[in-house]
Formats: structure tokens, sequence, C-alpha cells
């Protein structure tokens, strides 16, 4: 029987530890931490009872995932929640966008904006599951769907900044942007439309649900589908070098770039140690969990039935908040992504006390405090909301990366979207997953398609060290 080692159990390394493991390989996982899931963890971060998502929280890519949805994880208690609304985006004045998993439900409160929302997206989504079998693996490969690809690529390789002047209004404006923002980078560069249309199409498709009982869940299902194919799991064994890894044919690693250099150094050709001390990391996340009293007393209480909130105004806002943190200043203004998964999952709540979430986009390694800047920007569209607070945990970037290496400087989304990142991380090659020594691959969100609980990158990879074993 061939053996397998994988470095980190985030969800991509225990994604290619199960499709390893279901293909007949003897798998073990290696875990620095005491506790599994990387990104996919979820605790009590305030009081006693709440449970809040440590990083990966709504799950559009994870619900539409090509590989996740063959598992069955429901037989291993994963359990998708929808909220009412997916994602509301209010603006000043009250008047909030809501985004719903129906496009017509969408489009008809978007007023004259709603027939331009249907034809952006109606092929999108409705094909979404044959443009993902081509964007959720490495990009120079022949493609499945080639005439889905090509519809998708001239919106995609769109700035931002110019994909939204095809909204004539503020508000449908605002609600791409937002969406948009997740790419993590400034708007008014080429292909920074991608990632908002990618979210918005697999939302449209699958909506933004969470997972019953926190993002922990997704883990906790992969870990037992592993090990009922006899794959195990080692927390507290951290990988420093080549001599702290057991024997094995092949192993995976479910780590950044630099991690890669630090384990294995000299023995990483040249031409690829190159291409990894190019990498780039993204700006950073300044996280807060509340513990609320009650409700977030919105100005528009539909943003009340909403899984996900996006606060930053209108486009231009966000455009300028993002730049800004492109270049390493701390906008006045960030823009802050907020989640009320107690909206779908009343579970994570007690005793009329509920969990929220939200993270501001911060320049990279960002050594401040933006709490206040949080609280100010959800205060804006949420008056009172101070008033409401029980307690409050903050991660700062360098808590973020201290709890997990992989979100170096405070990065959570495992490398910047920018320049030919975008396209290709983390360099240029037809196997991205390879790291020029035989039986070793890169298998986390560094590398294709990205970020996100979707587990590709861990399955895209298992499938290089297949291709390996099997010669």
């Amino acid at each position: 029987m061939s053996t397998a080692v994988v470095v980190g159990s985030g969800p991509n390394g225990l994604a290619a530890a199960v499709h390893l493991a279901r293909s007949g390989v003897d798998v073990q996982v290696l875990e620095a931490a005491e506790v599994i899931g990387g990104g996919t963890r979820s605790g009590e971060l305030t009081v006693p009872g709440l449970i809040h998502d440590h990083c990966s929280a709504f799950h559009p890519m994870g619900a539409g995932s090509p590989f996740l949805q063959t598992l069955g994880l429901e037989r291993y208690g994963l359990r998708w929640l929808w909220p009412e609304v997916d994602c509301a985006h209010p603006r000043d004045g009250g008047d909030a966008a809501l985004l719903h998993r129906s496009l017509g439900a969408t489009a008809a409160g978007l007023g004259a904006d709603g027939p331009r929302w249907r034809r952006m997206f109606a092929d999108l989504a409705g094909g979404f599951d044959a443009l993902a079998a081509d964007l959720m693996r490495p990009v120079l490969n022949v493609p499945r769907h080639p005439l889905r690809l090509a519809a998708f690529g001239p919106r995609a390789l769109l700035p931002a900044t110019a994909l939204a002047r095809w909204f004539r209004t503020p508000k449908a404006r605002a609600l791409f942007g937002g969406v948009a923002a997740h790419a993590y980078h400034r708007l008014d560069r080429p292909a920074t439309s991608a990632v908002g249309l990618m979210i918005i199409a697999a939302g449209h498709r699958y909506g933004w649900p969470v997972a019953e009982g926190g993002s922990v869940a997704i883990t906790r299902a992969l870990a037992a589908q592993l090990a009922e194919h006899g794959g195990t799991i080692h927390t507290g064994v951290r990988v420093r070098r080549p001599a702290d890894l057991p024997a094995a044919d092949v192993v995976l690693l479910d780590v950044a770039p630099g991690a890669v250099l630090q384990i294995f150094g000299d023995a990483v050709p040249s031409r690829i140690v190159k291409s990894y001390r190019k990498f780039r990391h993204a700006p950073a996340a300044f996280k807060v969990d509340f513990a609320v009293d009650g409700t977030v007393p919105w100005t528009d209480p539909r943003c009340g039935g909403a899984g996900t909130v996006h606060l930053g105004g209108d486009f231009d806002e966000i455009a300028c908040a993002e730049r800004d943190v492109a270049s390493g200043r701390m906008p006045d203004r960030p823009f802050v992504v907020l989640g009320q998964q107690y909206v779908a999952d009343p579970t994570r709540s007690r005793g009329g006390v509920n969990p929220v979430y939200a993270y501001a986009h911060v320049p990279a390694g960002y050594t401040g405090d933006a709490t206040a800047a949080v609280v100010a920007q959800i205060e804006r569209f949420a008056p009172g909301f101070g008033d409401r607070i029980v307690a409050t945990t903050v991660a700062a970037p360098a808590d973020l990366a201290r709890d997990n290496p992989n979100q170096l400087g405070g990065d959570i989304v495992g490398g910047a979207n920018a320049g030919v990142q975008v396209v290709f991380r983390p360099r240029i090659a037809p196997d991205p997953y390879r790291i020029g020594i035989p039986g070793v691959f890169l298998c986390s969100a560094s590398a294709p398609p990205g970020a996100g609980a979707h587990g590709m990158c861990g399955f895209n990879a298992a499938e290089s060290a297949l291709r390996h074993l099997r010669r």
C-alpha cells in the first residue's frame, strides 16, 4: 500500500488526506496545533456558550465545491443552514442592498438595475457547476467547458471599478463592490472582478450557507470520513525539517510557500525558490468578535435577516479604502465584513445573547488597534450597537498569524490576488502543486484555486500526488 503524509489539517490538508485515503493510500496527517481545522475552527471566543468561527464562516464556495459534493459529508454531521438574506449592504440614509440566493429576488430589489444584474449573473449562476469545474483547477489545462470559460473571461479580467460602471445605480454598484472587495486588493487593478463574480454566481446557485454548530463541523466531517478510510491525525507535531517527517511515498504540505522553503531549504530547485520568494501575501484582517445582548439595531431592519453584512458605504468609498490598505495606509473607514451566523444557526447563541463576527481589511502586518474603527462602521449603520456589547475579543494581524502560521502578517486568503497571482499561484506551471522535489506537493490555499473552505486546493494536489504514485 502506498503511504502519504499531509502536513497541516486545514480544510485543504484534510481534503487532500480524504481523497488519498479514499483512493487506497495509507495517510497520516500531522498538525502542529493541539486542535485540527486551521481556518475552519469554531469556539467560545467571548462568553461561555456562544460559538464564533475563527476564520472561515460563510460557504458559497464550500457548498458548491465539486469535490466536497462527492463526499456525502451530511453522513458525518455536516448540515448547511441558510439565512433569509445571504448578504446585506447598508448605505447611508438607511437603504440597504440585499443579495438573495434567488437571482430574481435580488434583481427585484435593485430597481432600475435589476435587469442589468440579471444579465450580468444569470448565465454565470446557471452554469456555475460547469464554470467551477474549470476555474477551480490550474489554469494551464485544456478547459472542459470552453464556451462557459470564454463567456466568463472578459468580465473577470476587468478591474472591479470598470465592471461596476455597468450598473447605473449606487445601490447595485455598492452591492457588487462589497463582494468584489473579498479579493483583498485594490479594485482598480485588472482581474479584480473575478472573485466578486464567482462568489455572487456561487451564491445565486448555492446561497451563502453556514455550517450548523460552526465551521468546525466541516473539519469534523472531513476528519470522520478520513478515519473511516483508515487515515490518522496526530496533533502537536510541528514539522520544521525533512527529518521530522515519517517515511512516506508522497508528502503534501498545507502550508504557505515560505514555510515550504523553511522546511526543505536547498532541496527545492532554485527556479521554484525564486518564485516562492516572490510570492506576495495579501493585506491583513483585524478581527473582532462580539457577544451582543439581543440583535444588532440596524437602521434598515432587513439587515437583521442577513447572514453577512458588508459595511463600507458606496462603491467609491470601498475602492478608496481598499486602495489605501493595499498601499499600506490604514483608512479612516475600513471595509468591514460582519457575520450574523446565528440568524441561520440559533444553536450558536445562548439566553438572548448572540455572537457577532467582524473583521476589517487593514494593511499587512498592521500593528495598531482597529477595534474602534470596526465599532464605528457598525454604529454608522446600526446606531446604539455599542450599548448592546456584552463582551469583545480582538485578534489583530499578529494574533491571527500566531494562531495559524499560514495567516502570515494577518493574511487570511492565502496570498495576494494581485498581478499574475490572480491567475497563477504560487507560480506559473502546468502543475503548480509540485514543489520540485519528487513526491512532495503544495496543497494549501496558496495554490489554485485559492481561498475558501472548498477543499479544491487539497483535492487538486492529491490528484497530482496520485499521478505520481501511479508512475
